[in-house]
């Protein structure tokens, strides 16, 4: 992946959630008329996709990611809405994402540290709100369609970084399958998912953070 240990902390935290869904917070006035340029049927595909979300409660499956310099990293996923997540990379990477409802621990056991974020400052409050709507809360800048895939582009101004986002949806079953995160230094970080399965029941305490490492 990245270089230093604070890009690596972003790549991971941008990567992963920014393209799921836009920020919980309201955006500034003069980004609502982007709406106005999508067409019925831009919206009513958007719409389709809001419905998809707010379907999940339980997600899970394998990613990999590939960061700006072609590098690939890989792992598992867990997620629980609202609020909770875990993301855990295979070896040799020692990237270990917990999220309890509030907060964000990222354990990178290679430079022996952990930091903790609020949710609410990261891209990951995107996928992991009880009710989503992208007409409300995204700058949506354009939505296309064929017959393989529903390709979603999106501007988020969140408080942890401002990135553009490319969602890639199956055209058929409205399913998440890959999205591409731009930073606000132009680098494009890229997640497939796959394997993926809906419903399953989760565990607790994968959720858990302990608070402990961080004292």
């Amino acid at each position: 992946m990245f270089q230093t240990p604070k890009t690596t902390r972003r790549a991971v935290l941008t990567g992963l959630a920014a393209g799921l869904t836009l920020a919980l917070a309201p955006l500034p006035a003069a980004a609502k008329p982007n709406l106005a340029n999508l067409s019925p049927e831009q919206l009513a595909t958007v719409q389709a996709v809001n419905r998809y979300f707010n379907s999940i409660t339980t997600f899970e499956g394998k990613f990999l990611q590939t960061a700006p310099d072609g590098s690939e990293t890989n792992g598992y996923f867990v997620i629980s809405r609202p609020g909770k997540m875990r993301f855990r990379y295979y070896p040799p990477s020692k990237l270990d994402i917990i999220v309890d409802g509030r907060t964000v621990a990222v354990d990178d056991k290679a430079m022996q540290s952990q930091t903790l974020y609020l949710l609410s400052e990261t891209p990951l409050r995107f996928l992991l709100d009880k009710n989503i709507n992208l007409l409300q809360e995204a700058v949506v800048q354009s939505v296309s369609a064929d017959s393989d895939f529903i390709v979603i582009r999106l501007q988020d101004p969140g408080t942890f970084v401002t990135s553009h986002l490319t969602l890639y949806f199956d055209a058929r079953t409205t399913e998440l399958k890959q999205w591409t995160v731009t930073d606000d230094q132009g680098y494009d970080t890229t997640v497939a998912i796959y394997e993926t399965k809906v419903g399953n029941p989760t565990n607790p305490e994968w959720f858990e953070i302990n608070y402990s490492k961080y004292k």
